[in-house]
């Protein structure tokens, strides 16, 4: 598996390697997108797991892998599973359960505020519209009461609305580089 800084350093070459093209529908890369949500969660003064995990909520995006595209009308708006297979990947890192809790709940978290938020879907860029269909649509009653039972939950809805917020075309955000610390501090220590 590697030191700490190692398995840091990997996931830093595959962020530049493949954080630099289309965003699925947006303006902007993937990897502005993440780092602009790292940018906002730190300006937010979150903890540095939340910050870590903001900045890394996308990286099931980027794990070259063979899984299904999200597909509305025959137009890709992302790739299934993409948060649990983020999650899983920095479980397998080594990251804290905190980080992988919220990077797995960012499309949750988007179906949660869609049911208890009328004006939050009208919010949602083109291409989030399209992906909430294929993710399940907004929470029935039921599951939101469940989702509001989690600890992380509020931290989770707070890390969706950065998500939504970081697609600002232009916009400057410190360089990934930047929050290696804190990536090497969000590890387990074993």
């Amino acid at each position: 598996m590697g030191t700490a800084e190692e398995r840091i350093d990997e996931l830093l070459r595959l962020l530049e390697d493949q954080g630099n093209g289309d965003y699925i529908g947006e303006a902007i890369s993937q990897l502005e997108h993440c780092l602009q949500a790292a940018n906002l969660a730190k300006i937010s003064n979150a903890d540095n797991d939340t910050i870590v995990a903001a900045l890394l909520h996308d990286v099931g995006q980027f794990i070259p892998q063979d899984t299904e595209a999200l597909l509305y009308n025959g137009e890709k708006v992302g790739r299934r599973g993409h948060e649990v297979i983020g999650a899983n990947y920095l479980r397998s890192l080594g990251f804290n359960q905190k980080v992988c809790q919220l990077v797995e709940a960012h499309v949750i978290a988007k179906r949660y505020l869609c049911a208890v938020s009328p004006s939050y879907h009208s919010g949602l860029s083109p291409a989030s519209q399209k992906s909430l269909v294929l993710q399940g649509g907004p929470f029935t009653p039921d599951e939101v009461e469940q989702f509001e039972s989690d600890p992380l939950w509020r931290e989770k809805v707070q890390l969706r609305k950065w998500d939504d917020e970081a697609k600002v075309p232009g916009m400057h955000s410190p360089d990934l580089r930047h929050y290696r610390s804190l990536m090497l501090d969000s590890l387990i220590r074993v």
